[in-house]
């Protein structure tokens, strides 16, 4: 180590080996990053592991309020923004700020394995996040881009290959017999990753309330990267003020709590706990949202939900998982521009939604535990 490596990176004494510490970094890219990885920080709490959380703006913050007594620090953000519906023209014209980001990212992880003396990594894709003086795993359910161009999608995966393989092992919240439910994005598993499947990651149980749903009731919950999320809740709210039914806009924004009714039949929230957002979808008759993995994994936790899932244009990998459910007669999907609240909700009854403990949500603790154990040596 130089002299300015100390300077940089001071040494520490390592965690106790009876009580590891682990750093958990989601990628802040909508919400659902964060929330997938609540149920990881829950069950490291009950192991006996200390958890250290990094992320950057509403996924940071969402953090902070779902755990306010666990330390957390900021990592570098990578500004992501879908101004088009072209998923290539929006991440080329970004990928040298992306890649700056990632840099910036290593060097902040690096410096915190030191300052806090961090066992192991759990890095929510988030690629710049990890160290190779200590184990570290990446949580992805995309193993397999999807690109609208075979030669583009070639080098992307290509790419994507290579920065797994910077990571211990790659752990992918799906079911390990396919199709599960990402389908191609994660089966088969690619050779060399040292690739583990959890099960899904919820940050909502399967145990089922005894509240029964409101018929008409509707809650639209809003994720993902703006400008699309803000355009996606002016359609919304521009056809749910016609209609006969209760909306409940929950808006995923974690700055200030706010709530209030821009109708008689329309109330919006900026933002609510996993409890208080359980209570609600378990409440009402009809789910819409995007089609972001996190959210599937909480529409299959709950079990027996009827929903609208709307990708968010540009983003082939939500267009993926929504057509293969809309085929299957699992949910409904909609385009963006094409949203017809009036005609989803008469459809909506028709699907069938995923059926309750269609998939396990303890698959992921003992590999967990195998993990901890591995890392406390």
């Amino acid at each position: 180590m130089t002299d300015v490596d100390r300077l940089i990176f001071p040494p520490v004494y390592p965690s106790s080996a009876k009580q590891p510490t682990v750093l958990v970094a989601p990628l802040n890219w909508g919400l659902g990053h964060a929330t997938r990885c609540i149920p990881i920080i829950q069950a490291l709490e009950r192991m006996n592991a200390k958890v250290v959380l990094a992320s950057d703006g509403s996924a940071l913050q969402l953090l902070k309020a779902e755990f306010p007594r666990l330390p957390a620090f900021h990592l570098p953000s990578y500004h992501i923004r879908y101004a088009t519906h072209s998923m290539v023209w929006n991440i080329a014209r970004q990928l040298p700020r992306i890649l700056y980001a990632i840099r910036a990212e290593q060097w902040a992880t690096e410096r915190l394995v030191r300052s806090q003396g961090i066992n192991g990594i759990i890095s929510d894709n988030r690629y710049g996040c990890f160290s190779r003086h200590i184990n570290s795993v990446i949580l992805t359910h995309q193993i397999r881009l999807r690109v609208p161009n075979a030669a583009l999608q070639w080098a992307a995966n290509q790419m994507l290959r290579f920065a797994l393989r910077k990571f211990d092992a790659v752990w992918s919240p799906d079911t390990s017999e396919p199709p599960g439910l990402s389908g191609e994005l994660s089966h088969p598993p690619v050779e060399g990753l040292g690739i583990k499947y959890l099960g899904i990651l919820s940050r909502f149980t399967s145990q089922k309330s005894k509240k029964t749903k409101m018929p008409g009731k509707v809650a639209v919950v809003l994720s993902g990267p703006e400008p699309q999320r803000s355009y996606l809740e002016q359609i919304l709210l521009e056809q749910a003020m016609t209609m006969p039914f209760h909306f409940v806009f929950v808006k995923g924004k974690t700055q200030a709590k706010t709530h209030h009714f821009i109708a008689e039949n329309v109330e919006v929230v900026s933002f609510l706990t996993s409890r208080e957002l359980c209570e609600l979808l378990e409440s009402c008759s009809f789910v819409v949202c995007r089609s972001g993995y996190s959210s599937l994994m909480d529409l299959a936790a709950l079990g027996n939900q009827k929903a609208l899932l709307i990708p968010t244009p540009g983003q082939t990998e939500q267009e993926y998982l929504a057509d293969r459910l809309h085929r299957a007669g699992v949910f409904l999907m909609q385009k963006q521009h094409e949203v017809d609240l009036a005609s989803a909700l008469e459809q909506l009854p028709t699907t069938s939604g995923i059926a309750s403990e269609t998939f396990d949500q303890q698959t992921f603790e003992p590999i967990l535990r195998e993990w901890l154990a591995t890392i406390s040596r």
